[in-house]
């Protein structure tokens, strides 16, 4: 393993750190919009599926700000609505079994 000259790795640690920094930010200013546009309910769901399943979480964020952007939200959405949302990106074709008889 190859030593990198002490300025260089304290650069890279420093550039790390702020990448960091700036995707914990972005993180945090969508969730202040996403808080705007659900009711509490919905929004302690959304918290919840953060926790559980952060891949989930981040596709639906992305949908209500894109829904929100595009004017496709008639108001707040309900826990209900959230629930709809999550239904639609989790859903996956039934599997289809076929018995043959010879």
């Amino acid at each position: 393993m190859r030593k990198l000259p002490e300025g260089e790795d304290e650069e890279r640690l420093k550039k790390a750190i702020a990448k960091k920094l700036k995707e914990m930010q972005i993180e945090q200013q969508k969730r202040e919009i996403v808080r705007k546009l659900l009711e509490p309910d919905a929004y302690e769901r959304l918290m919840n599926v953060r926790v559980s399943n952060y891949e989930l979480y981040a596709q639906l964020l992305d949908l209500i700000i894109s829904m929100a952007q595009s004017n496709r939200l008639p108001g707040r959405i309900t826990d209900k609505q959230l629930v709809d949302l999550l239904s639609k990106l989790t859903s996956r074709p039934e599997p289809k079994i076929e018995f043959r008889h010879k």
